[in-house]
């Protein structure tokens, strides 16, 4: 019988993003509170641009920005959010979020380390670049490791591909 398998990745689907990002920007055309603070926010690449004319004005910006990628299914552990929060440029506060994509290799050694410690004993982990291979006969250990892995609080967004 051959070994059952599946991919643990961190990947974000980069049209969600842009619709969400398109969503924010014309909430922030529509709403009152936005009105004459220049508010604006922008995907160019992998980053969202945001800017507006105070930092509190900059962090709602933020707020909604985030708000549209959660109700598009785009987790918030992928935006990369300045620690130090907008920065004035000019008359303006700009705040700059770029996407995260891909699991480091520290912690895909940590995640084939919490398979190993906690998982089922006949599961199997394989890191290839940025992603984790894990196999096993049973099919139910492999959903055993999926939940393991859902209930863990990690700092980076997880989701499987390539279930065979």
């Amino acid at each position: 019988m051959a070994d059952n398998s599946f991919d643990v990745v961190s990947k974000f689907d980069k049209q969600e993003v842009a619709n969400a990002v398109n969503a924010a920007a014309k909430e922030i055309n529509n709403r009152y509170d936005f009105r004459g603070v220049d508010a604006r926010v922008d995907l160019t690449g992998e980053v969202i641009a945001m800017e507006a004319n105070t930092e509190e004005r900059c962090k709602a910006v933020l707020d909604v920005v985030q708000t549209w990628l959660v109700r598009r299914g785009v987790s918030l552990k992928h935006l990369d959010v300045p620690e130090a929060g907008p920065r004035l440029s000019g008359k303006v506060y700009k705040l700059d979020a770029p996407l995260k994509e891909g699991i480091s290799s520290e912690n895909a050694k940590k995640v084939t380390k919490l398979i190993r410690d906690e998982g089922p004993r006949s599961v199997k982990t394989q890191i290839q670049g940025d992603e984790i291979r894990v196999s096993s006969k049973s099919r139910d250990d492999l959903q055993a490791v999926q939940r393991l892995l859902k209930e863990q609080d990690l700092d980076f967004a997880v989701s499987f591909t390539n279930y065979r």
